[in-house]
């Protein structure tokens, strides 16, 4: 999971697999968590909050030419036909070994040796058997495989048909969704809503009164509309081309509001967030109920903060400070004075 979000996603596991599910004494890597779990491994393929699940296997080597060995080479293959055996036969063509000195002599027999027995062919960048090689966690000696539990990471929504550049990493999405608390009873609004990933996150985490998305550029509407069919949630989403900062939405009469505003780096500068930050959160603030729930992310902190300090419509609850894809955003949860 993205860094910073580790509390979100333990707490889908515990929801989903309470008496099932375990945390490992073992201090996780930042951005990791580390657990046992009984069960079928395929119901962890359906984490929303996590980018990807990895089977994970120890091995008490010092060296990772040991993997080679025949017990430990035959465990090795027995963790990937575990994860093989949760999707299709055709989902897996290629894999990939990640590890350090991925092209030493060890790492390249190791590499002809999956070859030689998964039937996979070694693919240049991530494939869709990816698999880890590290120095074990908290362990004096070992290595650890970790072999993903699917093709593509958990946060690479199916629905995706249409990508936009800078648009939210579904996870993310989804934990911003968590952090809103959902309610059947909520009237949904996300500003700036570009591609509909907090759109179809929002649907997908359950019943609400109304969900709308608005974006001023068609051809972003156009994007989102795609997806949310793709998602299959048309007849629950509503989408509009409008300036965010000038809603046609009755003051006081939203519950939630939403949005991953521009960082001024892939989408947008520094000098329009200047103006666009202030004006978008008097909106946000005009729309929505006294009581209700705000959740935006940015990585314009500094602009973020001081727009906030100033402002007299919200109160921040919490920040969440976060790592994503090099990048350090922040994510405001926030409540309408």
């Amino acid at each position: 999971m993205a860094e910073g979000l580790e509390g979100i996603a333990w707490r889908e596991l515990k929801t989903r697999f309470d008496d099932r599910i375990e945390r490992a004494t073992e201090k996780p890597r930042k951005g990791t968590l580390r657990f046992r779990y009984i069960g079928n491994p395929f119901q962890l393929t359906t984490l929303q909050t996590v980018q990807a699940v990895y089977l994970v296997r120890y091995f008490r080597v010092p060296r990772p030419k040991a993997l080679l060995g025949d017990e430990h080479f035959k465990a090795l293959l027995a963790q990937i036909k575990v994860v093989r055996e949760l999707a299709p036969a055709e989902a897996y063509q290629h894999f990939y070994l990640s590890a350090a000195g991925s092209d030493s002599s060890v790492m390249n027999r190791l590499k002809d040796e999956l070859a030689a027995k998964t039937g996979l062919r070694l693919a240049d960048e991530e494939g869709d058997l990816l698999i880890r090689v590290r120095r074990a966690t908290n362990a004096e000696e070992g290595w650890e495989t970790l072999v993903r539990l699917t093709p593509r990471p958990s946060a690479t929504r199916a629905w995706r048909v249409c990508n936009r550049e800078g648009a939210l990493n579904a996870a993310v999405a989804q934990a911003m969704i968590v952090l809103s608390q959902p309610a059947e009873t909520d009237v949904f609004v996300n500003m700036g809503c570009g591609s509909g990933t907090l759109l179809i996150e929002r649907a997908a985490a359950g019943a609400a009164k109304s969900i709308s998305g608005y974006d001023r550029d068609p051809a972003a509407i156009e994007c989102a509309k795609r997806n949310i069919e793709a998602a299959g949630y048309s007849e629950q989403i509503k989408l509009g081309v409008e300036n965010v900062t000038d809603l046609s939405i009755a003051s006081k009469s939203v519950d939630v509001v939403v949005g991953d505003l521009p960082f001024g780096q892939l989408v947008g500068t520094h000098e329009e967030n200047m103006t666009l930050y202030p004006a978008w959160l008097k909106e946000a603030g005009r729309i929505t109920k006294v009581g209700g729930r705000g959740v935006f992310i940015s990585q314009e902190v500094r602009l973020m903060e001081a727009v906030l300090e100033e402002s007299t419509l919200w109160a921040v609850n919490q920040i969440i400070m976060t790592s994503l894809g090099g990048l350090h955003p922040r994510i405001w949860v926030l409540e309408r004075k």
